[in-house]
């Protein structure tokens, strides 16, 4: 019998565990045609996501849990998951219900049909800003034209990977990892499906936006080297004209007799070039800061427990 695997993240998720579950539960008790398994990943949770995860576990077999041995963040979590999933399939699920498991039937159908990642595209994102859909437009926007790597649009984590793509994905060990990058960096045979995208369930969001911007700033600094590419550009058009403008005024000068003037205009240049500088050496920093930390080689993750049994 095929296995299939669902692989929920989960951090503070206490409030919405048992309504995702009664969900889940629904769609995969219809789904007898394959063997399922409910891996949760309990990502350091503060509340009591993992008392609720294991009374869970009392009354369905087919739920299993990873316990990390403080919180990683979503992506490493995800690779966690990846490391510890036993299905032909893998869905991955958002524990906060944003992402309907109701679409997983159709992402089966796609699969049986021979593709290799069935990914969900937002067709709406009810309860987000408008500031919060615009700046995820721009980003994306900007990501797809700074990489040679086809970036979906408005497409999240929410996907059923095949099991090539899983022992893809676990050769990747990065520390800083965007895996919506990496989805699109392995290949394979792709299919879309649209969905709209609810509200969270229950419970309040882990995602503010500087942790948003940081995620924006490690996609761009994973998958295009563009950034470096633009300030060196940048620089170059400035000291040309920079150049230019040193001969106007020596011409000025020399021939003419006047006076170099324009004190507070040579104040504003200073400063604009002050904050080019800066601007260029940050951009340096952030890749420079990323392979300080990939080449100290450490282990992704550490497990505490899985179901329970201690991780050594």
């Amino acid at each position: 019998m095929t296995k299939v695997s669902l692989l929920i993240p989960a951090y503070n998720e206490e409030k919405v565990l048992v309504l995702l579950y009664q969900r889940i539960k629904a769609i995969i008790d219809s789904l007898s045609q394959y063997d399922w398994e409910i891996l949760f990943i309990n990502d350091g949770s503060k509340d009591n996501t993992l008392a609720v995860l294991n009374s869970l576990r009392n009354q369905d077999e087919r739920i299993n849990i990873l316990d990390l041995s403080r919180n990683y963040g979503k992506e490493v979590a995800m690779l966690a998951g990846f490391d510890y999933v036993r299905g032909d399939g893998v869905i991955i699920l958002d524990a906060d219900l944003q992402d309907p498991p109701e679409l997983i039937p159709q992402m089966l159908n796609f699969w049986e049909q021979g593709y290799d990642d069935v990914y969900a595209k937002r067709n709406s994102r009810k309860g987000e800003t408008f500031f919060k859909k615009k700046t995820s437009q721009w980003f994306y926007k900007i990501l797809q034209k700074s990489t040679k790597i086809p970036i979906q649009l408005n497409t999240g984590d929410f996907r059923l990977l095949d099991r090539k793509c899983v022992e893809a994905l676990k050769q990747i060990r990065e520390s800083n990892r965007y895996t919506k990058g990496m989805f699109s960096w392995i290949g394979y045979n792709k299919k879309e499906i649209l969905f709209d995208r609810d509200p969270r369930a229950a419970g309040e969001t882990k995602w503010n936006y500087l942790k948003l911007f940081s995620l924006a700033i490690e996609g761009i600094t994973s998958f295009t080297t563009r950034p470096l590419r633009i300030s060196t550009v940048f620089g170059g058009i400035i000291s040309f004209f920079s150049f230019l403008y040193a001969i106007y005024m020596l011409y000025d000068t020399f021939i003419y007799g006047n006076d170099v003037k324009g004190y507070p205009s040579l104040l504003v240049i200073i400063l604009f070039l002050g904050g080019i500088q800066l601007l260029s050496l940050g951009i340096m920093g952030e890749y420079i800061a990323r392979i300080f930390i990939e080449t100290k080689n450490r282990p992704t993750y550490f497990a505490r427990s899985y179901n329970g049994d201690k991780i050594i």
